[in-house]
């Protein structure tokens, strides 16, 4: 190891892991990424991204070649016994209205890939064994195991557990993992399947058998999950005829499952970690909670996790956010964690259903849904991820109509024609005229870049950007604050602009910001 000391120890170079990494790279911290035993298998349970993960994946600037490497889908399609009973739309308020099958080892490449754009090294082959969160610097002390037996050590200001659902990292910290609301094994495979229903939707398929979810890669090729019997370990995976007789039994019509790719089976169990933070060390994704596979979530959850914590860890360690803001990381990821496995607990529960009685009820309740539409009302922003909203502070406002505080801005999160409407790596102010006088408006605009100089990089939507979004801010003027993975802070009238500094400061900025030099880019370019 050529270093030993860095601002960032991330164990774990998953999907979340890597992200994780990315998001600090980009903004300038010395990141050490370390992986005990990764490597590239076929035997990749995750398979979908959803729209809001390709919006914050957009953040590092990988979302489009991944979806040049995936299978798009608009949405999900229900069926009972070989009857359709309902059908959940993707969300189309996105640049990516999709969901996107995609294998997890393809993410993780390409994620790796823009790891090493950046500068960062995936160092594999070493192992945490442990783990001191109080060294005397003030830092984190973490012993590393080579794979020959070498002992290191690493001295971090940070450390984020990315290292999966057998964490050592959160062993190490001693923090509880309990749960355990749902446990139900589940048969996986990828196979060629001729005969399957249309490929522009995964499918998930209830019988009294159990069920089966089918997710189409394109080119005739699916990934199959069946429920099964939990099986004692050692047994062998699962061969062709067990996948076909259950889709002859589970699928519509009259699909022939080909050649097995690989087959496993895993049991699936529900647990989250009772504290996401403990002290300068973080936890991220399966290290943090595993939920049912049901619904496609779990791989999308854990980059949520990793975007959230990323900008907040990035500006603790450049000194312009406050430590508490990882608090906050804590606060809304858990949050989060559990609803997640409320919904997709459910979502399995509903599969699981064996007397005719039960049956007849979730099949009408969910065919009635779906006629009145219920489903897209309630399920779509919860497939699509693109409903999730955090609760702030009693305090934060928000005068738009459209939107409370917590809530998704529907802004790109990348650069557009060349200008960013959300800050990348900071909090930012979007200034809204709405139908302001343009005299009115340049008085109050002018006071509020005197105001927030030095604090916060303003912005201001050109004319097509304000037609997309007068929905749901409105015609009144209003200065935005909005966090760098795009939820609103807080939308206040641009006339007070200790209730735009109030918003900020709630986020972490520092107060002795405001004497700094102003954002050179006034646009909202990156720095």
């Amino acid at each position: 190891m050529s270093a030993t000391h860095c601002d960032v120890l991330i164990v774990g170079a998953g999907p979340v892991g890597l992200v994780t990494g990315c998001e600090l790279l980009q903004r300038g911290a010395r990141v050490r990424l370390v992986d005990a035993e990764r490597r590239f298998t076929r035997h990749s349970r995750a398979n979908v991204l959803w729209p809001r993960i390709m919006e914050l994946l957009d953040r590092t600037d990988v979302t489009r070649r991944l979806v040049g490497l995936g299978h798009p889908v608009s949405g999900v399609g229900y069926y009972s016994r070989g009857r359709r009973i309902g059908d959940v739309p993707v969300d189309g308020s996105t640049r990516y209205p999709f969901g996107l099958v995609i294998s997890q080892n393809t993410v993780e490449e390409v994620l790796r890939a823009r790891f090493a754009e950046l500068g960062g090294t995936v160092e594999s082959g070493l192992r945490l064994t442990a783990l001191d969160p109080t060294a005397p610097d003030g830092g984190v002390l973490a012993t590393l195991e080579e794979e020959d037996g070498t002992v290191r050590t690493l001295r971090s200001n940070w450390l984020v557990g990315a290292d999966g659902a057998h964490s050592t990292t959160r062993d190490l910290l001693g923090v509880e993992f309990d749960g355990d609301v749902v446990d139900v094994s589940f048969a996986v495979a990828d196979a060629p399947v001729t005969g399957a229903p249309d490929d522009d939707l995964t499918y998930y398929c209830y019988s009294p058998d159990g069920g089966l979810a089918l997710g189409p890669f394109g080119e005739g090729v699916w990934r199959l999950a069946i429920t099964v019997p939990h099986q004692d370990p050692g047994t062998p995976p699962p061969g062709r005829e067990v996948f076909q007789r259950a889709v002859d039994a589970r699928a519509p019509g009259h699909a022939v499952v080909g050649e097995l790719r690989w087959s496993a089976v895993f049991r699936a169990r529900c647990r989250i970690a009772a504290t996401f933070r403990v002290g300068r060390c973080l936890l991220a994704g399966d290290a943090a909670h595993i939920t049912s596979p049901a619904g496609g979530q779990g791989m999308n959850t854990g980059i949520q996790d990793a975007v959230n914590l990323g900008w907040r860890l990035a500006g603790v360690v450049d000194g312009s956010l406050d430590e508490e803001v990882l608090d906050h990381y804590d606060h809304e990821r858990r949050a989060a964690a559990h609803f997640v496995a409320r919904t997709t607990t459910a979502q399995t529960k509903w599969g699981m259903a064996r007397t005719p009685r039960r049956i007849l009820l979730r099949d009408g309740l969910f065919h009635l849904a779906h006629r009145t539409g219920l489903l897209r009302r309630t399920v779509t922003p919860l497939v699509s991820q693109l409903g999730v909203r955090y609760d702030t502070p009693a305090s934060s406002r928000s005068h738009a109509p459209g939107l409370r505080p917590g809530d998704r801005v529907p802004l790109p999160l990348t650069a557009v024609n060349g200008r960013r409407l959300i800050a990348r790596d900071e909090p930012g102010v979007l200034l809204w005229p709405g139908r302001a006088r343009p005299a009115d408006w340049e008085r109050v605009r002018e006071r509020l870049r005197k105001e927030l100089a030095g604090l916060a990089p303003l912005v201001e939507p050109d004319a097509l950007v304000r037609r997309r979004l007068r929905s749901v801010l409105g015609g009144r003027p209003l200065a935005v604050v909005v966090r760098p993975d795009g939820h609103l802070a807080a939308a206040v009238p641009p006339e007070d602009p200790d209730a735009v500094v109030g918003a900020l400061h709630r986020l972490g900025v520092r107060h002795d910001r405001a004497g700094r030099t102003p954002d050179p880019t006034p646009t909202g370019g990156t720095r």
